[in-house]
């Protein structure tokens, strides 16, 4: 394919993906009161234990139907993972050998529970900051976080945490396409280290050196778990490549 096939491939993939999450923040748009609770339930059992007012605020006249809107894509986001995620995968696909094609679903049953874990995790550790952070609210004032604020903080969140456990995956894939090796992945592993620590204290919400680590350490397991796949691989090629120069000298 020339460049401009490349962008047109591109287009027509991106395109797919965004009618894919369009549709779903359809069923998103009905699922908004349930999410809504979920997402609301930390500040109020926060509010419980403190005995104090913590609440969500819809300061503005359209900000309920405004923060509607983007939980529907938010949910959607999440339910069409798998459609999306196949696109991504479906983009890069001719620059893989017919063998390689196969591990499609492969890429997509190891990527779609990774993003979602990776939510969970996130998910998991938000009634841990809200109670950190609400924690300095004195005695007898109210916390009104404006509605806003808060969802998109949360949104991003677990967005973020679902995509960083994402990337393995794609560095997996980046060594099926032989743009990395498994050498090259292992050789950074010190930098790997330092990113996954380093998203994970300005990701993590609360101050504790304890969360942080906790959510550290799942992506850099799953760093060194892409470099053992990477490494059988190439040992695969490697061997593969020894036994076709063997053929052709055969010849």
């Amino acid at each position: 394919m020339s460049l401009l096939e490349h962008f047109k491939e591109l287009k027509n993939r991106l395109f797919l993906a965004a009618v894919g999450i369009v549709l779903a923040a359809i069923v998103g748009w009905f699922l908004f009161t349930p999410v809504f609770n979920s997402l609301q339930q930390p500040l109020l059992d926060a509010a419980e234990r403190t005995n104090t007012t913590i609440s969500v605020n819809f300061g503005g006249v359209a900000t309920a139907l405004d923060m509607r809107i983007k939980m529907a894509f938010f949910i959607g986001l999440f339910i069409s993972s798998p459609w999306w995620i196949y696109q991504l995968w479906s983009f890069v696909t001719p620059g893989l050998s017919k063998k390689e094609r196969g591990y499609t679903y492969g890429f997509i049953g190891a990527a779609v529970p990774l993003f979602l874990a990776g939510a969970l995790l996130a998910w998991l550790v938000l009634p841990h900051a809200v109670d950190i952070l609400t924690a300095f609210v004195p005695e007898g004032a109210a916390n009104l976080l404006a509605a806003d604020v808060y969802l998109s903080f949360v949104m991003k969140l677990l967005i973020a945490f679902g995509l960083a456990f994402v990337m393995p995956v794609l560095l997996v894939m980046l060594n099926f396409l032989g743009m990395l090796s498994a050498k090259s992945l292992l050789a950074a592993w010190r930098w790997a280290i330092v990113v996954a620590f380093t998203f994970a204290a300005i990701m993590t919400p609360t101050p504790d050196a304890l969360t942080m680590i906790l959510v550290a350490i799942p992506i850099v397991v799953l760093y060194f778990a892409a470099v053992g796949i990477a490494y059988l691989h190439d040992k695969r090629e490697a061997k593969r490549m020894v036994e076709l120069d063997q053929e052709l000298e055969g010849y």
